[in-house]
């Protein structure tokens, strides 16, 4: 159970740090857009960690994507600076169309009321 609340903690601190790196000194001119950290998910052994990213009025998705885990290992090094831990995790960055998938829905179900009046 202590060790669940650790890797929370430790999850939370990585997605305050990864956002703030991403925003402010991420100086790479193919991320584009807005791009918020929804979420990071570590491994139990610490080595690598999963970041999810959703990416808002980016001129390409894709390439913002693909920048971002070409930066990985800057970023890294930046957490590695501020977030004391004895390894620093690989960072793997993921697509998170949550957002898009709610807006999506939101959308049809404004449609289907639109019906209903």
């Amino acid at each position: 159970m202590q060790n669940n609340n650790r890797l929370e903690r430790i999850n939370e601190e990585l997605k305050k740090e990864i956002s703030h790196i991403i925003s402010y000194e991420l100086k790479n001119p193919n991320v584009t857009g807005l791009i918020s950290v929804t979420r990071v998910k570590i491994t139990p052994d610490l080595k690598y960690a999963k970041v999810a990213v959703s990416i808002l009025n980016s001129k390409n998705v894709k390439e913002t994507l693909a920048a971002l885990k070409k930066s990985a290992g800057f970023i890294r090094t930046a957490v590695a600076k501020t977030v004391n831990l004895r390894i620093t995790p690989e960072l793997i960055f993921e697509l998170d169309d949550s957002m898009e998938y709610g807006a999506r829905i939101d959308s049809i179900l404004k449609d289907i009321m639109k019906d209903v009046k």
